[in-house]
């Protein structure tokens, strides 16, 4: 069996259940590389990535490099003398610094590659309806998620699970993954798999546009849209109600198939409920925020807040 010296590369709470999970199992992270320290929020705070946070409470090497090929940043991730590297929600490597080990440098994505290569696997599956999803170990090479697989595990979509409740699911599963990854290296018995170009659909980053809702699309579509990007960032829409338009963020959603007359964008509400007019019947709000308040379940709203008979969504 190999003696392996692992490198660990990660940012976000994804990645840090990933790192948990190597440590837990025994393996050897001899350092963490993730992103510098950076100001957030009104205060400016400076803020750790939730790797860093966590790598320091296991007493871990922190590097935090702002150029990754700088001579300095490879000197020192020379010095750790690793001989494996696993990257888990990273940037993009260079060249000198994936090539750098002897077994390699992996990575865990959030997809069944070849399928949603990209920076946001976890959305676009569900955008766009999927109904099995998963995760893949590669071998990182000079392209973006196109390197030989090592291993997969797929999972079932529920027809009502959101992008926060996948996520969680797909970074245990994750976990489990890099685990038995990192012991088929050390027994040196990876068998890899070339992936293929055909047929793909991709999963890029998530913009602002991307998450405004298209009320002329199908049911389907809506219902999917909106799960995809809850709880983040989040699928939005403007209200237009007595001549204010209003932002609003929604969340929790159901469909209702029904025929009906109303003008797509319609708002319908009660005391209770607040659905939307579309093609193929009705969207049922279950969770919203309104700007400049906060998110609250749709009853809630209700409570204090009547649309008018001209109210709409646009």
């Amino acid at each position: 069996m190999r003696d392996l010296r692992i490198v660990f590369m990660g940012t976000p709470d994804f990645a840090v259940t990933i790192l948990k999970g190597l440590l837990e199992s025994g393996q050897n992270v001899v350092g963490v590389i993730t992103a510098p320290d950076k100001p957030a929020g009104r205060g400016r705070k400076i803020n750790q990535s939730a790797v860093k946070k966590y790598a320091l409470e296991q007493g871990l090497t922190i590097l935090q490099p702002t150029n990754l090929k700088s001579e300095t940043f490879l000197n020192e991730l020379k010095g750790l003398n690793a001989n494996l590297q696993i990257v888990v929600a990273f940037r993009m490597l260079p060249t000198a610094v994936w090539k750098l080990p002897e077994f390699g440098t992996f990575n865990l994505h959030a997809s069944l590659l070849p399928q949603y290569r990209g920076a946001a696997p976890i959305n676009w599956a569900l955008i766009n309806g999927e109904t099995k999803t998963g995760v893949t170990t590669f071998f990182i090479d000079d392209k973006i998620d196109t390197g030989e697989i090592i291993l997969q595990k797929a999972v079932e979509v529920s027809s009502t699970e959101t992008v926060g409740q996948l996520h969680d699911r797909l970074m245990h599963l994750g976990s489990d993954v890099v685990n038995k990854t990192v012991n088929l290296i050390a027994d040196d018995a990876v068998i890899t798999t070339k992936q293929t170009s055909e047929d793909l659909k991709f999963a890029p980053k998530i913009h602002t546009d991307t998450c405004k809702i298209d009320w002329s699309d199908t049911l389907d579509n809506i219902y999917n849209k909106v799960r995809g990007l809850n709880p983040y960032p989040a699928a939005w829409t403007t209200i237009l109600d007595n001549d204010q338009s209003i932002q609003a963020k929604v969340y929790d959603v159901r469909k209702e198939i029904i025929d009906h007359n109303f003008e797509i964008g319609t708002i319908v509400s009660s005391k209770k409920e607040l659905k939307i007019a579309t093609a193929e019947g009705f969207l049922i709000i279950d969770a919203i925020k309104l700007a400049g308040k906060r998110k609250m379940d749709t009853k809630s709203l209700l409570n204090g807040h009547s649309f008018s008979l001209e109210a709409r969504i646009v």
